[in-house]
């Protein structure tokens, strides 16, 4: 069961084998412990047969109620998946999305060809809300073709790298893990260095604890060692399911154990102000009543940061202005469309990847969830700079 709470319920060209130039890297690798979930039975996941002319929404349009039944839906790329949970777009325009209750890694394409299972990755332990938490790639991929994933094992928290195909090796590990709020945020820096986004584990005292890697933001270079005086980024966050860079601006989504989420600017040295705001805390960017909450995936696009709510059941858009603070009051878009929505992730021609997260223990599935959308916004995206 995903994102279980105590206050409520929450919470993949390449034909073959992808080809890198680095073929390990860091460490020796880690051994497979704790339980997977049981890949779904049956064939692998399918989509809708590409046509001549895909029919691909345009800007304004995120969701076609009219697209006939046989042609299937326009925004639905992917479909039949476990908790889809991290995603990456790559290079060449397809995305890799990883499934957090099995571990699998699939190829998925924008012209709704069937996706591809790549791998499996080793030992992750899915009891919770753990398990394969977040992707990244790294800044470098075109030369090393290197993933990072944040998971989940049965002892902690950690963040591995691994080329496709190959044994995950530990860049970070250590990150105390719960049964729930375990975070799974993970954004590469212009620079090239890698921000971490952890949870408290239900312990809301580890947020403000110095000597813990809970409840944080981490930042780290590519071999894990700290940058600057870190690790330790910023503190006192309940749960930084997802990070989002936007210019010279880190934003978080923190879903919160008590009270509405938030949408935080993160700043070295800063506090998220959970469980209590230290004097000097900023404030939250924006914060959502828990109907319309459990934030769980946030992207940027010019002044426009996009976030993928679970409980909400919809993408909130969040307009900030020239300082990062908030310009307007929030729009919305997919509202009750596709159940909940997670992962949220912006291409090179302006479309939105996002994930559904009804097969969490959660949701209430649909015949063909979970699902992977590509959409473009309503409206385009802002194109000036934070």
């Amino acid at each position: 069961m995903s994102r279980l709470r105590a206050r409520r319920g929450r919470r993949l060209a390449a034909a073959a084998v992808l080809t890198v130039v680095l073929a390990a890297c860091g460490g020796e690798g880690y051994e497979p412990s704790g339980p997977f979930r049981p890949r779904p039975e049956g064939p692998p996941p399918q989509v809708g047969p590409p046509t001549e002319s895909p029919q691909v929404p345009g800007p304004g349009d995120p969701a076609d109620p009219e697209s006939d039944e046989e042609a299937g839906d326009p925004n639905v790329v992917a479909s039949g998946l476990t908790v889809p949970t991290g995603l990456v777009v790559l290079p060449d325009g397809t995305a890799v999305v990883g499934e957090r209750e099995t571990g699998r890694l699939l190829q998925v394409f924008p012209d709704r060809s069937p996706a591809r299972e790549l791998m499996t990755l080793p030992g992750i332990d899915t009891a919770g809300d753990g398990g394969l938490l977040g992707l990244a790639i790294s800044p470098t991929f075109p030369e090393d073709g290197l993933f990072y994933a944040y998971v989940s094992t049965a002892t902690d928290n950690r963040v591995v790298r691994f080329p496709m195909g190959s044994t995950p090796n530990p860049v970070l590990t250590g990150i105390p893990r719960g049964e729930t709020h375990n975070g799974g945020g993970l954004a590469f820096a212009p620079d090239g260095t890698l921000f971490v986004g952890t949870g408290d584990t239900a312990d809301p005292a580890l947020a403000q604890d110095p000597a813990s890697l809970a409840g944080k933001v981490l930042h780290v270079d590519v071999f894990g060692r700290a940058v600057g005086a870190g690790p330790v980024y910023s503190s006192g966050h309940a749960d930084v399911t997802a990070l989002c860079p936007g210019g010279e601006a880190l934003f978080a989504t923190d879903d919160s154990a008590e009270g509405p989420d938030e949408l935080v600017a993160v700043v070295e040295g800063g506090d998220g102000g959970w469980p209590a705001a230290a004097p000097d805390s900023a404030g939250p960017v924006v914060d959502f009543p828990p109907a319309e909450g459990g934030l769980a995936g946030c992207a940027v696009a010019g002044r426009t940061v996009f976030l993928g709510a679970l409980d909400g059941r919809r993408v909130h858009t969040v307009q900030l202005d020239g300082t990062g603070a908030l310009a307007e009051e929030p729009g919305e878009f997919l509202v009750e469309r596709y159940g909940r929505l997670r992962t949220v992730v912006l291409d090179g021609e302006g479309a939105l990847w996002i994930t559904t997260s009804n097969e969490d223990g959660v949701g209430t599935p649909a015949e063909d969830d979970d699902r992977v959308l590509r959409v473009f916004p309503p409206g385009g995206a802002a194109d000036s700079p934070l």
